[in-house]
């Protein structure tokens, strides 16, 4: 089996410290320090279950779900692929529009995944579409950086450096292929329909949110 994990963009460095970015990932911190104190109860209570919110209750848990994780690795490996992207995307769009862009972004991936299987009563949870809206906006903000990435091959791994449009391309026709082989038997485990809804919502509104004198700052020369 193989695999990639990226690490962060070696092109750019942003201009100011990434406090929403940092912010969220102590939330995320926070959230999952209550979910192994409260256990499945509080799993259950704040995760979003499509059957719930599509019959209009429980609306609230769209939001909360986006800072739930189901383990260890889970949440792990999604702080890992948020700071690898978010501080260069926080830094474009500027604060207060990132952390709107963020929220919109995961609640849209949940939606997503509500509306692809309405009836579930799985669980939904996880910072993932939230992540992939930041992703799609990296893809087409700054598609020729190069990403710090760590690649897997059984056993063997090695750091190497590979462009931001490979990469995120590669990461969202996974996407497409698992969501395809899954579309007609859902029974848990990774919401794809919930990344590719992000994601979507990334790459199209991300020149919307973004601050073009904070771009321009990015790019010139120092």
């Amino acid at each position: 089996m193989g695999g990639m994990i990226p690490l962060g963009d070696i092109s750019r460095r942003p201009t100011r410290i990434p406090t929403v970015t940092i912010l969220i990932i102590l939330v995320n911190a926070f959230v999952f320090v209550q979910e192994l104190m409260g256990g499945e109860a509080f799993v259950t209570a704040w995760s979003a279950i499509p059957a719930q919110v599509f019959s209009g209750h429980r609306w609230i848990t769209l939001l909360t779900a986006m800072f739930m994780h189901a383990s260890w690795s889970h949440i792990i490996g999604n702080m890992i692929f948020l700071w690898a992207f978010a501080p260069e995307i926080e830094d474009a769009m500027g604060p207060g529009r990132y952390f709107a862009f963020y929220i919109v972004g995961g609640l849209v991936a949940m939606l997503a995944q509500v509306a692809a299987d309405p009836h579930s009563t799985i669980p939904n949870l996880g910072a993932s579409g939230a992540i992939a809206a930041v992703m799609g906006a990296f893809l087409v903000t700054y598609p020729r950086d190069r990403i710090r990435t760590v690649l897997f091959l059984f056993v063997f791994f090695r750091v190497t450096f590979i462009p931001a449009a490979l990469l995120i391309g590669l990461w969202f026709l996974s996407q497409l292929f698992n969501a395809g082989a899954v579309v007609h038997a859902q029974t848990g485990g990774v919401a794809y329909l919930a990344h590719i809804g992000g994601f979507i919502f990334g790459a199209v509104t991300a020149r919307w949110f973004e601050d073009p004198r904070r771009v321009a700052l990015q790019n010139s020369p120092e």
